[in-house]
């Protein structure tokens, strides 16, 4: 069965053996483990996952690739999720999840979001993504990378980079370069917001003019004066801020809209 990459599913298929094994080995999938695949594709990461594994659930969206997989993979040794990872319910597959990927570059920002959700379900993530996204969110303050992607992910999540993949590695051939990333949540998360939609705001507005300094980038939230008394310098820039100032923002901009 040939398969036509489509673009609007932003399609590039895994297909170098070499780069197939070495993530499989950085997951290390053991036979028992609750995994999830996220665009199964033409199967290439799929195939081996299911050696190793007594069950592997899929999440994909192409209705011609469900097809191509019910006739590749039985039933009891796959569950097929037809549908968009963007609106899947990931924690309901149960505890201890592991996601892996090669998440399509056109929604992995939301996708990275949507599965960070779901943190509190999920033991690790193995994903394949544009490198210079793995580059944002493993990115360290006062760094030109550092952005919402890195505090968001950082608050929740360890990360590391695993794995270079070239574009040769897939076809069609993409324009970028790409990476796989491994992300942990933390058991405990070092600095936990008072309410984690407040600080998603802070954060937002904070980036959202990064040539701004803090206190006109966020003075619709804090004084010079609140600014002051939180420890966070008006002057310095979004980029320059470690989680904990920004969980320090967000909460007392969540207190002052409780009071």
């Amino acid at each position: 069965m040939r398969h036509r990459p489509r673009k609007r599913f932003g399609q590039n298929f895994l297909v170098d053996e070499a780069v197939i094994s070495a993530i499989v080995s950085a997951v290390a999938p053991h036979q028992r483990d609750l995994v999830v695949e996220i665009g199964p594709g033409l199967g290439a990461l799929t195939r081996p996952l299911v050696e190793r594994l007594d069950h592997l659930h899929v999440v994909e969206i192409d209705r011609e690739i469900v097809a191509r997989l019910r006739a590749m993979f039985p039933a009891q040794r796959v569950a097929i999720h037809e549908g968009d990872a963007l609106e899947f319910d990931f924690a309901a597959l149960g505890r201890g999840l592991r996601v892996v990927g090669n998440l399509p570059y056109n929604i992995s920002t939301p996708l990275l979001f949507h599965l960070a959700d779901s943190a509190p379900a999920l033991r690790d993530i193995h994903v394949m993504l544009q490198r210079e996204v793995v580059e944002r969110m493993v990115a360290a303050p006062s760094s030109s990378d550092y952005g919402r992607l890195s505090v968001m992910l950082q608050y929740r999540f360890e990360m590391e980079p695993v794995l270079a993949v070239p574009a040769a590695a897939f076809h069609p051939v993409p324009k970028v370069e790409s990476a796989v990333v491994r992300m942990v949540p933390f058991a405990r998360l070092p600095h936990r917001a008072r309410d984690e939609a407040w600080l998603g705001k802070i954060v937002t507005a904070a980036f959202s003019q990064r040539r701004k300094t803090l206190r006109n980038a966020l003075k619709r939230y804090f004084s010079t004066e609140d600014l002051s008394r939180l420890g966070v310098d008006g002057g310095a820039r979004a980029q320059e801020l470690g989680i904990d100032e920004f969980v320090r923002l967000a909460d007392h901009a969540a207190r002052a809209a409780s009071a």
